[in-house]
């Protein structure tokens, strides 16, 4: 019997499907900023209390309530909080390498006092080097930037690649002032493409994720985080700053693929038919530019897959956001399996493990 369960196990390893995931979490220590930081600092930085119906957010004098999520934290995997564990869950998963998001850290540039949000981004990141990367090779983070004042986002993006990250983080939502097309940014894009770190937003990240609370809100809201992932991209091309900075590579995590041709699509006509009223102009049509630089991520999708072979979009990468109730921790296997149920071994192998390679080429 014994011989018998082993083969069986043996079995399984061999057809295992082995995936590189471009969207995955760390959920941070509580006393992460408590104890890199000065009293003064620390009480401002972000921490959460647990009351009988709400998680409070507490961020620099801002108070964010959400509901609690007691079911989602007691469908977390064993090792959402060991590492060791963790590498565990991944072996058994089948995921080689993760691009691991902040949890809490996504708060970070929530904060509007830049002395502070550059101690507690700095914090995050030493904190992320130190006991993820420095531990093990096959969970990386993106470095957080301050984002306040740009000299301070420099400044850390060089810091961070002295430190070794792979990439930079930044949230979606932004005040229209400081959208992503703007040219105030281009310090900030010049010194990632020197740097060669790739950019890397996720969706659901700097504004409110609950706009509606009516029929469908659960499903309306899963959605409305997804959009602002789009804007990301169409300021970036329309603006000019991707063109501008030929070698930047973009990843918009978490939010599927299959919009990403479309929209190419939509701004090329929009290019076209509006090319009066069009500036700056482009040294390439937007379709190109999102072709040859900007990457998405997906998790269940089966469209973001068709999509490649259907639209020649091919920068698309796999994601298990392990640790997130969303993920495919528990059934990566059969999702990986549905999902490339009779999609042709090149295309597996590009979503699988080429364009995440090629995004992050030290993996």
């Amino acid at each position: 019997m014994t011989k018998a369960i082993s083969t069986v196990q043996d079995q399984q390893e061999e057809e295992k499907i082995w995936a590189n995931s471009g969207d995955s979490h760390l959920m941070e220590p509580e006393d992460l900023w408590t104890a890199r930081l000065s009293k003064r600092l620390a009480d401002r930085a972000p921490r959460s209390e647990r009351g009988e119906k709400y998680e409070i957010v507490y961020i620099d004098g801002m108070q964010i309530d959400r509901q609690l999520n007691d079911f989602m934290d007691a469908m977390r995997p064993p090792g959402f909080k060991d590492l060791n564990i963790r590498l565990q869950d991944l072996d058994r998963e089948g995921v080689r390498n993760q691009l691991a998001f902040p949890s809490m850290g996504f708060w970070v540039n929530n904060i509007r006092d830049p002395e502070l949000e550059v101690a507690v981004a700095r914090a995050w990141n030493d904190w992320a080097m130190e006991d993820i990367m420095g531990k093990q090779d096959r969970i990386f983070a993106p470095a957080i930037v301050p984002l306040q004042k740009v000299e301070d986002a420099v400044a850390e993006a060089e810091r961070a690649a002295e430190m070794g990250f792979r990439a930079l983080y930044f949230p979606c939502g932004i005040d229209d002032d400081r959208a992503w097309g703007l040219d105030i940014w281009e310090p900030l894009w010049t010194a990632a493409e020197e740097l060669k770190l790739p950019l890397c937003w996720h969706i659901g990240t700097g504004a409110a994720n609950v706009v509606y609370r009516g029929p469908g809100g659960a499903v309306v809201n899963y959605m409305e985080t997804t959009y602002p992932g789009m804007r990301v991209i169409t300021h970036l091309v329309a603006g000019g700053a991707l063109d501008r900075h030929p070698d930047l590579k973009v990843l918009v995590a978490e939010g599927g693929a299959g919009w990403v041709p479309a929209i190419g699509d939509r701004m090329d006509e929009g290019y076209r038919q509006h090319g009066m009223f069009v500036r700056p102009r482009l040294s390439r049509l937007p379709s190109e530019i999102i072709r040859q630089q900007v990457y998405a991520s997906f998790q269940h999708d089966i469209s973001a897959v068709q999509v490649i072979e259907d639209t020649n979009y091919n920068n698309v990468l796999w994601g298990d956001d392990y640790p997130h109730l969303e993920g495919t921790y528990g059934h990566t296997q059969e999702t990986l399996r549905t999902v490339f149920d009779g999609v042709d071994t090149k295309i597996r192998d590009r979503v699988l493990h080429g364009a995440f390679e090629e995004l992050f080429p030290s993996v």
